[in-house]
């Protein structure tokens, strides 16, 4: 969201908000929460997701460095919808939401920003939702969620490679499907030689295979 913005705004950027480190497991905030701070992850992931009145929980995303988290509670000034929390350590700018919508006020680039970065939200989530409706196995929505991490990770880059910082259950609530499922379906994916797993790291090294397979 900052990274094409004028020399002026850009220095007005540095001049508000502090820089946090956060520790795995640390909340930025929780739903329900009143919105007091917008923040900007530098490094690390951020777990997103949402709890239903029955305890059921939905993990909707995982945001990255560059992400803007509480914008659009922020700008719709009404409280948290989701709850973040940090998968491994983090390192994010946060800026308190007054200050935040001033910095908005002053810099019409930075508006602009703001709401490329609100229909990126929008994006993901029609993209989520679409996985999860109109594929029609549990192969397809796993092999997804696997090809959208790794292109992130590699931001253009060749080698589609990233770290796995969720657990197996985790990845099946995103997937739609079971902790058992996911487990088989990766070391099914690991003996066709389409991806290969070290430690926590995963590398697709058959990227074609897998997007057959989510058509």
């Amino acid at each position: 969201m900052f990274c094409n913005l004028t020399p002026e705004a850009l220095e007005d950027y540095d001049r508000i908000g502090i820089i946090m480190n956060l520790a795995r497991g640390a909340k930025l905030f929780s739903e329900g929460d009143t919105v007091r701070n917008v923040f900007v992850i530098c490094s690390g992931q951020v777990k997103i997701s949402s709890t239903s009145r029955e305890g059921k929980t939905m993990i909707l995303k995982l945001a990255g460095p560059g992400d803007v988290l509480g914008l659009s509670a922020v700008l719709a000034n009404v409280s948290h919808e989701v709850t973040a929390e940090a998968i491994e350590r983090c390192q994010v700018k946060t800026m308190r939401k007054q200050e935040f919508i001033d910095f908005l006020g002053r810099h019409g680039i930075a508006s602009m920003h703001a709401a490329q970065s609100l229909s990126g939200e929008y994006l993901t989530v029609f993209h989520d939702a679409k996985r999860l409706a109109l594929s029609g196995s549990a192969a397809g929505r796993l092999a997804r969620l696997l090809l959208d991490w790794a292109r992130s990770t590699a931001n253009g880059r060749a080698e589609l490679k990233f770290t796995m910082a969720l657990t197996h259950e985790e990845v099946a609530n995103m997937a739609g499907t079971s902790r058992e499922t996911v487990t088989r379906l990766l070391n099914q994916f690991r003996r066709d030689q389409w991806i290969a797993i070290r430690g926590a790291s995963i590398t697709i090294t058959k990227p074609e295979q897998l997007e057959r397979l989510t058509v």
